[in-house]
């Protein structure tokens, strides 16, 4: 739900080529950044509502309102870190540092995205416009100071995936599990401090450098944290997936717990040799854990949809 995986999310380098400002704007904004708001679909996913056209409408209408909301953290963030960015080897190539889109253009643009949020949120409820609310507040604590703050940083990029899973049920007005919420909350803790754990071994392994937060943690730390994460998850899954079954009287979801654990595990692999930099690379490269994913998808859909 900055979120450094949402906030501090690193951009690619600007490359060779020059940027105008157009292009230097859509550069901040971080469009690729944008599929992480899938998760608004998880709510009408185990509803069965994704066959509703009203609900697919207000989830859509989430899906926008978010894009909006993280594309104006980003604008923040940048502009607030410019000085340090334009010190960093990679982050200097990143359109506000490098001087193609301007400090007072970038927060003016924030202004506009967040109220355009809050504006195309409260066209599906007005629980969905709290929740993109407390989205934004929530990140600019943390561009403004929070993410100095140890623990708290880590909570703060792991809600907002939380946030996201919320905004599904709130803009359609399904009623989210409790257990959902609290596999959405661990996992993505797990997978926090997973890319935490990386990048603090990569550092210990090569002298690189890393994000000034992680100098108040230490390898062994953020060892316990997603391992405590991993076994949370895996266990609120299975209440999460027992109570499925009875409210559907299907096997599958009992069955779905089989590709979840294991590709748990199968990640966890990738964290504890400190590569899970960026949890959408290892998914895209990783053919196993994209075959117990479809499988888990398959599964938990047969389960809601039988």
């Amino acid at each position: 739900m900055g979120n450094k995986v949402d906030a501090a999310t690193e951009t690619e380098p600007v490359g060779k080529k020059p940027l105008g400002l157009v292009g230097g704007l859509i550069k901040t904004a971080r469009p690729r950044q944008w599929i992480k708001n899938i998760l608004v679909l998880a709510a009408p996913f185990t509803a069965s509502k994704l066959t509703d056209t009203a609900v697919l409408a207000d989830a859509g209408i989430a899906f926008v309102a978010f894009c909006m909301a993280a594309s104006a953290v980003y604008f923040v963030n940048d502009a607030i870190d410019v000085e340090a960015d334009r010190a960093h080897p990679t982050k200097r190539n990143r359109p506000i540092a490098a001087g193609i889109v301007p400090v007072k253009a970038a927060m003016a643009i924030a202004v506009v995205l967040f109220l355009g949020a809050l504006g195309v949120s409260l066209v599906a409820s007005w629980q969905l416009a709290l929740v993109i609310a407390v989205y934004e507040v929530v990140q600019l604590g943390y561009c403004f100071g929070l993410k100095h703050q140890t623990v708290i940083d880590l909570c703060i990029v792991a809600s907002g995936f939380l946030m996201r899973s919320i905004a599904g049920g709130a803009a359609a007005g399904i009623p989210v599990s409790q257990w959902f919420l609290l596999v959405t909350a661990f996992g993505s803790l797990f997978m926090v401090s997973g890319k935490r754990y990386a990048e603090i071994t990569l550092f210990e392994k090569t002298g690189a450098k890393i994000r000034a937060s992680l100098a108040k943690y230490s390898a062994s730390y953020l060892r316990f944290v997603w391992a405590t994460s991993a076994a949370v998850v895996i266990m609120t899954y299975g209440l999460w997936a027992f109570e499925i079954r009875e409210d559907h009287n299907q096997v599958w979801s009992s069955v779905s717990m089989i590709p979840f654990v294991v590709a748990v595990l199968r990640y966890a692999v990738d964290v504890d040799g400190g590569n899970a930099g960026e949890p959408e690379e290892i998914a895209l490269r990783d053919r196993v854990l994209q075959v117990l994913g479809l499988a888990w998808v398959a599964t938990l859909a047969l389960a809601v949809y039988l």
